[in-house]
């Protein structure tokens, strides 16, 4: 029988009794699954080049747009509103983190999110024309709300899982995700690819399979704010909105008292900047350097989902047996050959590009979910929302790092072989900033029960 109800709290904010714990990971499991079909559909694959078709289409001669009367090239407009999305999120993130610790009530604030940018993301169904305005506005609010509901969806796992769970926990969601996002995308690129035979233009099908992103992750989102439940926390304190920043400085300063969790936020800040740009500039990649189609393009994306999956759970699997951290560091091996391999990879073979995007699938996913696992055991009791804050601030707020090395390699080379090469740099110097954490010390420092294998 479960000894938490709905409704109630444990002690501390400790994980239920073994039933009311598995609903409430059940449920998390799906908020993954809700949002990320918006960074897989959405932000990966169709509203770049479609917003930069209606800017180009509202440029004036000389190929500007005038945003607030600030000239842009129509081009750059996309990065543009991802940049200032990032900044919008790390401006709001510390004053949500500080509210949900404060007040216990994560639950609502992540209902906020969800659905402010779920709302954005179908009302990007009425960019036609020259709209373009909107559609940096939408972006923006779109992808920082992402970027805060994830923080308090992250804060939620020390609270659904023993230690013990946590791997497991984090992957199952991960893949989840990668679920979703391979799923929605089969069906986006039916709709896209056979938009005549339904009746409608390029345009049209682009627009509902960008609209029908925020339709998804508006229906699912109910699943886990049905089944994840707030706990109670000590009155006291200022009010939580207004003392957003001041908690942020006094996270910091926490921080600072547990400079072994600070050493593996900093490492993981470099590996996954790495990570970060892989994907992100993949595409470019085959594109530009590769010379393969877009069909190619995007197919492999697909192909990185689905085995996104496979690699998630494997390596859940890994890290019970030799536990989280060896199973990254081996992972952030892999990603170092994958590089090399990008380096040599011939122009005009599609093949041996699937092939890399395949092991880019296997280790993706479980890097990134054993990373969040580990930094939940390493978080003082009572403030999980505030660290998941600065962790998803060191994930959205710097990854413009990856990107700049990137792009000055091909500046200083005109090569993007020589610039994907470049981000070696990330993970050799992740790994070996991660290696150096003892983990064991750090979870017993943060307080926290050390589980048999981390």
């Amino acid at each position: 029988m479960s000894t938490g109800t709905a409704g109630t709290a444990d002690p501390a904010g400790q994980p239920a009794g073994t039933d009311e714990r598995r609903r409430e990971q059940r449920g998390w499991y799906f908020y993954d699954f809700a949002c990320s079909v918006y960074s897989t559909s959405v932000l990966t694959v169709f509203l770049g080049p479609y917003l930069t078709s209606i800017a180009k289409r509202a440029a004036d001669a000389e190929g500007f747009v005038h945003p607030l009367g600030i000239p842009v090239r129509a081009g750059s407009l996309f990065a543009y509103a991802v940049s200032v999305s990032i900044v919008v999120a790390v401006l709001v993130m510390p004053v949500v983190g500080a509210a949900a610790d404060r007040t216990g009530r994560k639950k609502p604030l992540l209902a906020a999110a969800a659905y402010t940018g779920a709302t954005a993301t179908a009302c990007m169904f009425f960019l036609d024309g020259d709209r373009f305005l909107l559609g940096a506005f939408l972006l923006i609010v779109a992808n920082a709300s992402i970027s805060v509901s994830m923080a308090l969806y992250n804060a939620y796992l020390p609270q659904i899982a023993t230690p013990e769970e946590r791997d497991a926990v984090s992957s199952r969601g991960w893949a989840f995700g990668y679920t979703s996002g391979a799923f929605v995308l089969v069906l986006n690129l039916v709709l896209y690819t056979g938009h005549d035979s339904f009746g409608l233009s390029e345009s049209d099908a682009v627009r509902i399979c960008i609209a029908s992103a925020g339709v998804w992750w508006g229906a699912f989102a109910l699943v886990p704010l049905r089944r994840l439940r707030d706990r109670r926390v000590e009155a006291g304190g200022d009010g939580a909105v207004g003392s957003g920043w001041r908690q942020l400085r006094a996270t910091l300063r926490d921080m600072r008292r547990h400079p072994l969790t600070l050493s593996f936020l900093l490492a993981y800040l470099v590996y996954n900047d790495g990570i970060q740009t892989v994907i992100s500039q993949a595409s470019l990649y085959g594109s530009e350097e590769l010379g393969l189609d877009q069909t190619t393009l995007i197919t492999a994306v697909l192909l990185v989902q689905v085995l996104a999956v496979a690699g998630a759970l494997g390596m859940g699997r890994l890290a019970r047996v030799y536990g989280a951290k060896r199973t990254i560091l081996a992972s952030l091996a892999v990603w170092t050959l994958i590089l090399a391999a990008a380096y040599v990879l011939p122009s005009d073979a599609p093949v041996f590009f699937y092939v890399l995007a395949a092991a880019i699938g296997l280790v993706m996913g479980g890097s990134q979910a054993l990373s969040r696992s580990l930094f939940s055991h390493l978080i003082p009791r009572g403030k999980e929302a505030e660290y998941f804050s600065a962790y998803e601030m060191s994930d959205r707020g710097l990854s413009w790092l990856g990107p700049l090395v990137f792009g000055l390699g091909y500046q200083l080379t005109g090569s993007y072989r020589d610039a994907i090469l470049s981000l070696v740099l990330f993970f050799a110097v992740g790994s070996v900033l991660l290696a150096r954490v003892p983990v064991r010390a750090a979870v017993a420092a943060a307080g926290n029960p050390v589980p048999e294998r981390i």
